[in-house]
């Protein structure tokens, strides 16, 4: 095949795909609120079964409504057969994915899941099937034509039942008021869970690495201080150990531009007074904006008036938050 005809193959199979979504459309109706209700009521999991590539698809459905607020997982209809089926409870719900509606391994099952009395919601392209029938409701996954030429390689129909499975979670989650927060529990090692989740006090430095001086301390030594705990940056706190001022790379190189003999002064003569703090229990995503707004890379974290904590951009870069 010349490259003009990749082209159109490829393009046709995008177009017959998308008009197959663009005529799924018309069957979010009734059934599938009722499919929707019978989810929310359930007091256990949903189970997705499915054979070949329906049982692909069915794995991600699985993966999407349980990372959505809703417990899910997928069982293979094979082995379901021969032993997995212990793993669905009468709490539970069923969503038997087949095109044809007459796989036989999920037909198989139905007697069984029937004997338990479970809900099941079918997902198949022929509303007459053995599966359909059974089903206590049928989403209609029909398609015109699959888009491999041979109308044999399930392509539209794996892209609709896929669709059709998405709509479901959106519709489930929307009606559980599923928040970001509650996303981002489910996913705790993403970028999302990251900035949703990590805390200040979960990075920021603390005890013996928070870089403290007198105000009374010379500038040079307190610049050894700075220079040891290698933040940018030290405290100053008086005989309570009250923070009263920061003294920071960037004050450094100002005092040096004013002709400041940084040999004879003390750091309180040249720190900043009445610093920007945080507290530890506030997210390190906020800490993170407020450096960005404030052009600086570090903030002491601040309880009681007493300095507990650094955190610096670098933290946050080795934390993902960034």
């Amino acid at each position: 095949m010349n490259e003009t005809a990749l082209i159109a193959a490829g393009t046709r199979t995008i177009t017959i795909e998308r008009d197959a979504v663009d005529a799924l459309a018309n069957r979010i109706d009734a059934d599938f609120a009722k499919a929707c209700n019978l989810i929310l009521n359930c007091s256990g999991r949903v189970v997705v079964t499915g054979m070949g590539k329906s049982g692909h698809i069915g794995n991600k459905i699985a993966a999407t409504l349980a990372s959505t607020g809703t417990p899910s997982f997928f069982v293979h209809p094979g082995e379901a057969s021969h032993g997995d089926l212990g793993m669905i409870t009468r709490d539970d719900v069923v969503i038997a994915i087949s095109n044809s509606g007459s796989s036989a391994e999920i037909v198989a099952l139905l007697p069984m899941l029937k004997r338990m009395q479970l809900p099941v919601i079918s997902m198949t392209g022929k509303a007459e099937s053995p599966l359909a029938q059974v089903a206590d409701v049928n989403l209609d996954i029909s398609i015109e034509q699959e888009a491999c030429p041979l109308d044999l390689a399930p392509t539209t129909s794996t892209t609709v039942t896929l669709v059709m499975g998405d709509a479901l979670a959106v519709a489930l989650l929307e009606a559980k008021g599923f928040t970001a927060r509650d996303f981002a529990f489910s996913h705790p090692g993403g970028a999302l869970g990251r900035k949703l989740l990590l805390r200040i006090e979960d990075v920021m430095h603390n005890g013996h690495e928070v870089p403290s001086v007198r105000e009374q301390t010379p500038l040079t030594q307190a610049l050894v201080e700075m220079t040891e705990k290698g933040l940018g940056m030290t405290t100053i706190v008086d005989h309570q150990e009250n923070l009263i001022g920061v003294f920071t790379d960037g004050d450094l190189r100002r005092s040096v531009d004013q002709k400041i003999d940084i040999n004879g002064v003390s750091i309180g003569e040249v720190m900043s007074r009445n610093p920007k703090t945080v507290n530890k229990s506030m997210l390190a995503a906020e800490a993170l904006g407020l450096m960005q707004s404030k052009k600086i890379t570090a903030l002491v974290v601040e309880d009681d008036h007493q300095a507990v904590g650094i955190i610096h951009m670098h933290d946050l870069l080795r934390a993902g938050v960034v």
